[in-house]
């Protein structure tokens, strides 16, 4: 029979085994990912607004968009260098900046850097590609695809957001008010903590929220510092968390449209808000929510919270090394710090509502969960959990969507479902990857 012959039973024969090279993926990989890009800037013209093809060409030779994206970029591809090199490229990005903000400074144009570690990453990967060979080539090839793909992601994210708004006139943020009841309404409750705290705290907090990248970079640099001298590639570190977080997530911005308090209950709603409730009055409720009409330019992007999925997969990868043994007091301590400030800020800016950062929390351990230790295959431990953290996720935005009224009409039973929900989320997620005691390996971390 067709199904016994060798070549199909070992793979698919030739064009198969083909498809398997590392060369043939990476260039499909490329190939995918230029065709993306290319659709969503014919998207972005079509529409009226920035695409990331012409969003990435300011970063080469405009005034980039970010000032830290770029060089948390380059210094993520620099970990598959040695240290010669990386301190050639670091001082060549420094000059062409300097250059760079010298002549925008000149042109009347506003301070910012970024155009130095954009050119210098590509031609980190222009010449690995061309005249590095073997084990160093690699290294630096996989670690400069890394790099761009960070950059290459907020390119993309930032035209999604543009697509969330011009495929939904409407929002769900009646609903989420109802349903946030049963967490006490703690955007309300945030927001009003903050305006007396003052400026300060606010300021403390602003710099974490959008610095996220920059805190995400330090512990990927931690997590692939034995890249260089040993050769090797952890099987699993933040990176791929971030990316595949960043993949999935915005994904629901279009199936569940949600602004946030501060616009559909703030002063920042632009005459379409319910009311300027935020942070002062919580809105009474409303037994016959509807989808509420918005503006065309603010991005739906609140379900889940993608702040807090990252947030929360940087302080689970600050509790270990890549190894397995305990991670150093200065990391775990950091990591606590980041998820603390981004929770407190997603929630007193207004962004938020509580029951979002919920679902982004068990998205967070659902796809960590799919990815963490790939060494250990896919058996029943893992089905079992990643099933359990989507079912989970699904009933909350399920129950966000058409639950809404009960659930602000009895809060103390809904409110507990719902932390308990994520809470049998997160001890599950601890009993298999935690529970264990950190035990250093003694075998190569595999690649």
């Amino acid at each position: 029979m067709l199904v016994d012959h060798p070549r199909i039973v070992a793979g698919g024969g030739a064009f198969g085994t083909r498809l398997r090279e590392p060369r043939t993926l990476a260039i499909l990989a490329v190939g995918a990912v230029l065709v993306l890009l290319i659709g969503l800037q014919v998207a972005a013209w079509l529409n009226g607004f920035d695409g990331p093809l012409a969003s990435l060409a300011r970063d080469y030779v405009g005034t980039p968009k970010s000032m830290s994206v770029p060089w948390a970029g380059l210094i993520l591809a620099l970990v598959g260098v040695n240290a010669r090199r990386r301190v050639i490229a670091v001082t060549a990005a420094i000059g062409i900046d300097a250059v760079w903000v010298a002549l925008r400074l000149l042109d009347g144009k506003p301070f910012t850097v970024g155009n130095g570690p954009t050119i210098v990453l590509t031609a980190l990967a222009v010449i690995a590609a061309v005249r590095w060979q073997g084990r160093e080539r690699t290294d630096a090839l996989k670690a400069a695809a890394l790099g761009a793909l960070l950059v290459l992601a907020t390119k993309v994210g930032d035209v999604w957001l543009h697509v969330t708004s011009a495929v939904h006139p409407t929002v769900l943020d009646e609903y989420l008010v109802l349903a946030d009841h049963a967490l006490g309404d703690p955007s309300w409750v945030v927001g009003r903590v903050l305006e007396v705290l003052g400026p300060e705290v606010y300021a403390v907090l602003h710099w974490v929220y959008i610095e996220l990248p920059v805190a995400a970079i330090v512990v990927a640099v931690w997590q692939l510092r034995r890249v260089v001298p040993t050769g090797q590639w952890p099987s699993h570190y933040l990176v791929r968390t971030f990316l595949v977080l960043g993949l999935v997530g915005p994904l629901f911005y279009v199936l569940f449209p949600v602004v946030g308090p501060m616009f559909a209950y703030g002063a920042d709603g632009a005459g379409f808000q319910v009311g300027n409730f935020w942070p002062s009055m919580v809105p009474p409720i409303d037994r016959d929510p509807a989808a509420l009409p918005f503006d065309a330019f603010t991005p739906r992007n609140c379900m889940p919270s993608m702040h807090t999925a990252w947030a929360l997969s940087l302080f689970l990868h600050t509790r270990r090394d890549v190894d397995g043994s305990r991670a150093p007091a200065w990391l775990r301590w950091g990591g606590a710090f980041w998820l603390a400030a981004t929770v407190a800020a997603t929630l007193g800016f207004g962004y938020h509502y509580g029951v979002d950062l919920v679902a982004g929390a068990v998205l967070c351990l659902t796809v960590d969960s799919a990815l963490r230790a790939p060494e250990r295959g896919w058996g029943m431990f893992r089905v079992r959990l990643v099933a359990f953290g989507a079912i989970v996720f699904a009933g909350l935005l399920v129950a966000y969507r058409y639950l809404a009224v009960p659930m602000a009409e009895y809060p103390v039973v809904s409110g507990a479902i719902v932390i308990g929900l994520l809470a049998a989320v997160a001890v599950a997620f601890h009993a298999t990857w935690f529970a264990a005691a950190p035990v250093r390996r003694t075998e190569p971390v595999p690649a």
